[in-house]
This record gives C-alpha cells, sequence and structure tokens, in this order.
C-alpha cells in the first residue's frame, strides 16, 4: 500500500494553491456547475464498478451499495452543481452619513482537508467535496487507508470530468501521518473531518493552533423510541434496519431501543427471530443482507464489548459471538441484548451489531434518558399518532429525528449532531455555509 508522508502533504497543498492561484480560482461558478453535473453522470456511468470496489473494501452488502451509496453519491454532486450559480452575497443599505454602496460576498475558504472514515467512504467523501467544489475550494481527499479503492477511483473520473489539476488532491494515508500533516498544515485553511468523536478532539485542539475552520460529524449513541401506540411490526422491521444496515457500523445506528415495559417480552422476542434470519455472507453476493466488519480490529473490538456487557449483567437474547459458518471474514452474529441505562452497552459507542433494548414506563421519563447522553446525532420515534411523534421529535437532543422511518437522507436535508457528535452541518444548504468566508465591501460614492 502506498501511505502520503507529510511531504507528500506539502505537495498537495502547494498543487492546491497553485490551481487557487490559477485556472481554478479563474473557473466561473456556471463552469463548477458543470464540472461537478458531468462528474455524477460518470460515477453512474461506473457505478457497478464502485458498487463492487466499496462492498469489497467495506465489507457492505453490494445490494446497500446499489439502493443506498452511490445513488446518495452522484445526487450529492447533481444537487451542489445546482447551488455554484446561487452562492449570492446582499447589498445591505447604509445608514452612515453620505452615500455608500455596501454589499457582502462569499468567497472560497481556500484549501480543504476532507477527511473521510472507513464505514461509507465514497457518500461522505461526496458529502465533502460537492460543497467545498461548488464554493471554488481546492480539497485535498483523505480517504481511511483501510478503504481508499473508491477514492481512488473517484479521482480517475475527476480527471476525466476536467478538473483542473490542483483543484482536488486524493492522498491515501495514516490518520496519525498523513491526517496529522494536513490538520497542522499552515496552508490548509479548513477541516472537514468524519470519524470518532475521540479523534474529532484531536483535531480540534491541533487545528486550533492557526485558528482553522473546522467542521467535524462524529460519533453517535442514538435512541429509537416505540411509543405503545406504534405497529409493532414496522416499529421493529425500523429498529432492525436502524441497527443492522452495514453491519452496525454506522454513526447513526440506532443502538439504544426503547420499548414500553408491557411490550418488551414480545418485542424482543420478534427480534431474536429476525435477527436470526439475517443471512451473512460475502459482500458480493446478492443474497447477503449482512457482511462482515471491516478489520480484525474491529471484530474484537465488537467482541469485547459484548464480553463485558455480559461480565456486567446484561442479559444476552441473541447473537453475541464470531460467526463462523458465514465463510472467511470477520462476521459477527446479529446480537441483541436486555440492559439498564447506567451499562457501558447502553452509553458507548460499539459500532458493530449490537442492539441494547431498553424498558420504560413514564414518557417524560423517557425523554429524558434519551437525552442522557454526550451523544446526539440522531433519534426516531415510532408512533401512530404523528403530533406525539412531532412533539417528542422537538424535545429530543439530536440533529436529525425520524417519525416512523430511520435512515432516510437526501443531499437537500442537512446533517450533522449535538453535543459530542460533532460541529456544524454537511448536506443542504447549510453546508455552504462552511465552505465560504463572507467579505463587506463598503464603496464611497461621494
Amino acid at each position: 500500500m502506498q501511505l502520503a508522508s507529510s511531504g507528500d502533504v506539502d505537495l498537495a497543498v502547494s498543487a492546491a494553491q497553485r490551481a487557487l492561484n490559477g485556472v481554478w480560482g479563474e473557473t466561473t461558478p456556471a463552469e463548477r456547475g458543470r464540472l461537478l453535473w458531468r462528474l455524477a453522470d460518470l460515477i453512474d456511468e461506473h457505478a457497478d464498478i464502485l458498487r463492487q470496489l466499496e462492498s469489497l473494501d467495506v465489507g457492505k452488502p453490494v445490494m446497500e451499495t446499489y439502493v443506498f451509496d452511490l445513488p446518495l453519491t452522484s445526487d450529492h454532486f447533481r444537487y451542489f452543481a445546482g447551488w455554484a450559480t446561487k452562492i449570492t452575497g446582499q447589498s445591505i443599505p447604509s445608514s452612515l452619513p453620505g452615500e455608500a454602496l455596501c454589499y457582502t460576498r462569499h468567497e472560497p475558504v481556500g484549501v480543504v482537508a476532507a477527511i473521510v472514515p472507513w464505514n461509507f467512504p465514497l457518500a461522505i467523501a461526496a458529502w465533502k467535496l460537492a460543497p467545498a467544489l461548488a464554493c471554488g475550494n481546492a480539497v485535498i481527499l483523505k480517504p481511511s487507508e483501510i478503504t481508499p479503492l473508491t477514492a481512488l477511483y473517484l479521482g480517475e473520473l475527476m480527471l476525466e470530468a476536467g478538473f483542473p489539476s490542483g483543484a482536488v488532491g486524493i492522498l491515501p494515508g495514516l490518520g496519525a501521518v498523513t491526517g496529522a500533516a494536513l490538520v497542522e498544515h499552515a496552508g490548509v485553511d479548513k477541516v472537514s473531518f468524519t470519524g470518532s468523536t475521540r479523534v474529532g478532539r484531536e483535531i480540534v485542539q491541533k487545528a486550533g493552533g492557526n485558528f482553522k475552520r473546522v467542521t467535524l460529524e462524529l460519533g453517535g449513541k442514538s435512541p429509537n423510541i416505540i411509543l405503545p401506540d406504534a405497529n409493532i411490526s414496522d416499529a421493529i422491521g425500523g429498529a432492525m434496519t436502524a441497527m443492522f444496515f452495514n453491519q452496525g457500523e454506522a454513526c447513526v445506528a440506532g443502538s439504544r431501543l426503547y420499548v414500553p415495559k408491557a411490550l418488551k417480552a414480545d418485542v424482543l422476542e420478534q427480534l431474536a427471530t429476525r435477527a436470526a434470519g439475517i443471512v451473512q455472507g460475502l459482500s458480493l453476493d446478492p443474497a447477503t443482507q449482512m457482511g462482515p466488519l471491516v478489520s480484525q480490529v474491529q471484530l474484537e473490538r465488537v467482541l469485547g464489548f459484548v464480553e463485558r456487557g455480559v461480565t456486567a449483567g446484561a442479559t444476552l437474547v441473541t447473537g453475541g459471538s464470531r460467526n463462523t459458518s458465514a465463510g472467511a471474514g470477520y462476521f459477527v452474529q446479529p446480537t441483541v441484548f436486555s440492559a439498564a441505562d447506567d451499562l457501558e452497552l447502553s452509553r458507548e459507542e460499539i459500532f458493530g451489531p449490537v442492539l441494547t433494548v431498553l424498558e420504560y414506563e413514564d414518557i417524560d421519563d423517557l425523554v429524558t434518558r434519551a437525552n442522557d447522553s454526550v451523544y446526539g446525532l440522531g433519534a426516531g420515534v415510532w408512533t401512530a399518532d404523528v403530533k406525539t411523534g412531532i412533539r417528542i421529535a422537538h424535545r429530543l437532543k439530536a440533529g436529525t429525528v425520524w417519525v416512523n422511518g430511520w435512515g432516510m437522507l437526501e443531499a437537500s436535508m442537512p446533517w450533522g449532531g449535538y453535543k459530542q457528535s460533532g460541529i456544524g452541518r454537511e448536506m443542504g444548504s447549510y453546508a455552504l455555509q462552511h465552505y465560504t468566508e463572507v467579505k463587506s465591501v463598503w464603496v464611497n460614492l461621494l
């Protein structure tokens, strides 16, 4: 594997700065939009290859990349292609003596370091590249050293689309080397990072030395709430998707499932039956519903949580072991626990297929418990009464709340977290705020 060094980072930053001071900086908004749209077309044309690369790299079922990763990726480039010509300032009346023309401009931040994780490498790269490029920035993309393949292929497509040299650089490498060099580099003006809260905290500290702009999308321990009046079958199906999509390797996994005490036994039984029926296998097999975890390290991490959960007194309902019958790979059985709020299983992000079921009786107490977390990325509410669902959604401390659903994402809707789940927003028009500087211009007309 080729890993970028700090010297490679210097070269990439220099190339990005030359592009900003040259052909890329002179590219019109309309041309930026056309380039992004052309890239989206190329992604669709090469979708079969990209789907297979993503599945092989991450371990996710190819059917998931077909319905989620690839469509979301090209949609992002098209959505922000449309924004390239619509990033406008304001004309502001002045109340000072005399006559003046006062207006604002949105100008590119400059060189953006986009650092993406290994669980959705292609889609999250698009979340960062598309708005940054639409605003006229140059971007250095660092994929995870575990899953670099689709980022490298995307780089080839960007060249084919016509992006000029230096507008985008792709540097696969170790976080402690390549990522750290980007974060600390004086020539990098902004860092956009998706990953663990621990690393996000380090980035804030390192980037603070030269006051870089920073946006972070970090971890989660998302509550998923079934109200007593909910359609139980639909809610359990939603809970399965919320937890076991992408092998549970998702920052927004609905890993805390709150159920009414009176329904808990039935819910646990149905969860156990459905979890046991999930087809695990090789990622490229169309019949596979859940693939292997991404690495031996992640396998050991997840099984460690399971072991400590049993030791701490949580009740293992189903799963909990490595699945050796699924084939060669880091397979963990879909796992369901019944546990209390104060256990590690209920408080720490596991990043694997481990669901914790918690019972409740009082709604107000439930909301307090759901919010009792350092995280605040996502949440869900299942109910037949939409008014009640909306009221609870407004009380939950989370960046995204789904009512009677889970995991719906769209390029036009902002994405990000409260508390230690991040800073700022990706996707939608809100993302544009993080990729421009606002300049005030005064023109004395006398």
